[in-house]
Parts: C-alpha cells; sequence; structure tokens
C-alpha cells in the first residue's frame, strides 16, 4: 500500500530532521522525506496539518502478561494500548507465565503477536531457568529464536558467582543483559526509604539497595567486558554511580521509567495503591536528578514500565497490592509534559522515546538495526503521526490496556495520537 503523509511538522531526532515537509511510504518502506517523486500515486492521504510526525516510538520495558492470561486476550489488548500510543516496537521481560526460557515459548509469542500485525515485539529471554537464579539459560538457542537479550526482570540474583559467569558467557558471544538493579535481601520492602514511609508505616526499600547492586555490577563488568542495560533507574546516587561508570568506559546504557521522572514519594497520598510500583516512587531531590540525567544523556532512554494490573490485585491496602500500573499509552504524552515542564529540547524529548532506545537494542534488531526508531529512506515505515497540542484527560476506564491502573489518573496530558503505522500499514487511527 502506498502512503503519503503531508503537512506535518516532520521531526526526526537521529538525523536531526525539523521541518515542515511529506513523507511517502510503499511497500512497508519509506521511499521518500521531504522530496515525494512527482508520480508517486498514493492509495491513501494522510493529513499531518498542526501535528508531528516522528518515527514509531520504541519502549524498553513493557509487559503484556503472556504467556500467561491468553485466556484475556491480553496480547491483542496490550499491542492495540501501544500502537493507540505511538509504540511501534517494544521489549517484554521474561517473566511470563511460563518464564520465556525455552525457544519453543519465544517462537510462539513472537508468532502470535506478528499475527496481530500491531507493534513489532522483542522479546527478553530469561537469563537463568525459570528466573531462579541457579542455572544459565541456552542463549544462543533463546537468541536464535528472536530473544534481544538475557535478565532477570524484578527476581534479583542471589549469586554474585552466577551473575559473573552470566556476564562472561553474554560478552563471549555478544548478548546484552539487561539487569534492575536491586539488592536481593535490601528491596524487600514497599516504598522508598524516608520519612513519608516512616510517617505511614510502610516498609522502606533504601537507596542502597539500588547502589549496592550496581556497584557489584560495574565491578564484575570491568573483570568481564560484557554489555549491560540497567533498567529502571531510580535514584540520585544511582544516576551518579552511572555517570561515573560510562565515563570510564563501561559499557552500560540505562532507562529511567515515566513514573519515577515525573511522581515522587508523596504521589502516594493517602495509601493510593496506583501508586504502588517497583522501584519504589523516591523523594523529589530523586526526581530532579532523574529528569537532569535523562537531559545530559546519562540516562538514554525513557520508557513505559507498562505492567497491566488487574482490578483484584490492585484495590487492596497498598501494602498488599500488586506493585505495577499501565503506561504504553502514556509514554510519548509524558515525554512531551517533561519536554513542556522543564523546558528540555522537543528532540531530546523524542529521542529518548525513538532513537535513543533504538540504539540500546543495536545489532539485536538484526535487519532492522538501520531503521528502527528513524525516519529514513529505504527504513521501515513505522511512524507514529500526534496532535502535540490536543490535551487529554487519563480516564483508567478508556484506557485500551486491560490494566486499567495509573498514577496519573486525572491528569490532562499534552499529545494525542492521530494515526500509528507500522510497517507501511495503518494500525491505529483516531476517529
Amino acid at each position: 500500500m502506498k502512503i503519503l503523509i503531508q503537512n506535518g511538522r516532520v521531526i526526526d531526532p537521529a538525523s536531526g530532521l525539523d521541518k515542515q515537509c511529506d513523507i511517502a511510504i510503499a511497500a512497508g518502506r519509506i521511499i521518500g522525506v521531504g522530496k515525494v517523486a512527482p508520480d508517486f500515486a498514493p492509495h491513501r492521504v494522510i493529513n499531518a496539518s498542526g501535528c508531528i510526525v516522528l518515527p514509531g516510538l520504541v519502549d524498553l520495558a513493557a509487559r503484556l502478561r503472556e504467556p500467561g492470561q491468553e485466556h484475556a486476550g491480553m496480547l491483542e489488548s496490550e499491542m492495540a494500548a501501544a500502537v493507540a500510543g505511538g509504540v511501534t516496537s517494544l521489549v517484554c521481560p521474561p517473566d511470563t507465565d511460563p518464564v520465556l526460557d525455552e525457544p519453543g515459548l519465544v517462537a510462539m509469542l513472537k508468532f502470535r503477536a506478528e499475527k496481530l500485525h500491531q507493534a513489532r515485539l522483542f522479546p527478553q529471554g530469561a537469563l537463568t531457568r525459570n528466573l531462579a537464579g541457579e542455572v544459565l539459560t541456552e542463549m544462543a538457542e533463546l537468541t536464535e529464536a528472536g530473544c534481544i537479550g538475557f535478565g532477570q526482570a524484578e527476581v534479583p540474583l542471589a549469586s554474585t558467582q552466577v551473575l559473573q559467569r552470566a556476564l562472561q558467557y553474554a560478552d563471549t558471544f555478544g548478548y546484552t543483559v539487561w539487569l534492575r538493579p536491586q539488592e536481593m535481601h535490601l528491596g524487600k520492602g514497599v516504598a522508598a526509604s524516608g520519612p513519608l514511609a516512616t510517617r505511614l508505616g510502610l516498609s522502606g526499600i533504601p537507596v542502597a539497595a539500588e547502589t549496592i547492586a550496581l556497584h557489584t555490577i560495574f565491578e564484575l563488568l570491568k573483570s568481564t567486558g560484557a554489555r549491560v542495560h540497567l533498567c529502571r533507574i531510580s535514584s540520585a546516587a544511582g544516576v551518579e554511580l552511572v555517570r561515573r561508570a560510562k565515563a570510564e568506559g563501561l559499557r552500560v546504557t540505562c532507562d529511567v521509567s515515566i513514573n519515577s521522572l515525573h511522581l515522587s514519594d508523596h504521589d502516594i497520598g493517602f495509601f493510593d495503591s496506583r501508586a504502588r510500583l517497583s522501584p519504589p516512587l523516591r523523594q523529589q531531590r530523586d526526581r530532579d536528578a532523574l529528569q537532569a540525567a535523562l537531559l545530559d544523556g546519562t540516562i538514554d532512554a525513557l520508557v513505559s514500565d507498562h505492567n497491566p494490573v488487574d482490578e483484584d490485585a490492585k484495590t487492596l491496602p497498598f501494602a498488599e497490592a500488586e506493585p505495577g500500573a499501565t503506561g504504553l499509552e502514556l509514554l510519548l504524552s509524558l515525554a512531551l509534559k517533561w519536554s513542556r515542564d522543564s523546558g528540555a529540547p522537543l528532540a531530546r524529548a523524542l529521542a529518548v522515546v525513538t532513537n535513543e532506545p533504538a540504539r540500546v537494542l543495536g545489532h539485536a534488531l538484526g535487519t532492522l538495526q538501520a531503521s528502527v526508531g528513524q525516519l529514513v529512506e529505504g527504513g521501515v515505515g513505522d511512524v507514529c503521526v500526534v496532535d502535540p497540542e490536543a490535551y487529554w484527560s487519563v480516564q483508567g476506564t478508556a484506557l485500551r490496556s486491560q490494566g486499567k491502573h495509573t498514577p496519573f489518573g486525572g491528569y490532562e496530558l499534552p499529545g494525542q495520537v492521530r494515526y500509528t503505522l507500522v510497517g507501511g500499514q495503518v494500525a491505529f487511527e483516531r476517529g
């Protein structure tokens, strides 16, 4: 199908392009950016007047609850939520049920996702069998099945020796290890340690839970040379350690969630379980440090940390509620909000949800490496058209995800997605 997107402000952070021009797409590929052949005869014309045309978003942290909840049609609903938010590529962690530690499970998940013809799915394989932290998985076979890296999701590794061996093996074959830095024994609380948690009587998770894990990871990286992506950094002290590690030349990238970027522990309010998250919301100084680090490039990417939680698991006392919140449909709007509130350049706000996360995936994208997260001639036709001046109210019941809970409920956010194209096909269109 041939599609012409006209009259939009085209922003491609990867190349620095920012001007009003047209984009021509044919056979799933972008064939013209700004220069459209006179004889190009589109089957459909999309009028993007007043809108920004940008690469489809790349989200590095989105749980889809499959395998495990096929009966609820979770994959269908969460993929629909993704494209409604302009997300055209997403990474899912391995903590499904069963865990993604067998090639057959990975292949099945990718096959089901491809049949939906919506967002591109890049599964993360389990680092250890059943995430038990004892025996390494067959990383080579999982890579052949489609895994882009290996991690433990929210399950910390108790054995430093197992982590060392995993990093040594991953480095030998060029795999990336994805780790959420949290020390096993200190990370068992339900809120960030501090005056608020003490006042509410909630068990705390100290910043040291993150920094101790980071120190361990960085020491092992010095001896193994492996590549690690740090998932959802949450503290000012953690940011400073990452900054030093990058300055030392360690092969490290990291991301931050939309929740930690915008909120602090005060948003827990009076035991609001919608703010029961992992990692926990920390103090305002941590939030400010995270925003500064995302701006200066210490933090590479912004993620939705999408984790749909059902009603029964969320409407419980704060300490008993399941951590998690829906986020796929909020990612772009919260990136725009960060830009407007902080004064961060629009190009940077879009980069951290497009080409920067694509750069983190790097060679794991295979033949898509040169075009995911970019608007480039010959690249895949993954495009988002958003009206930046259209504000919308976040109402859980209106979200397409089966997870209706978000700490941003009631917020008025900028940026409403009008169209999402995946592989040159319209995957979402706002009526």
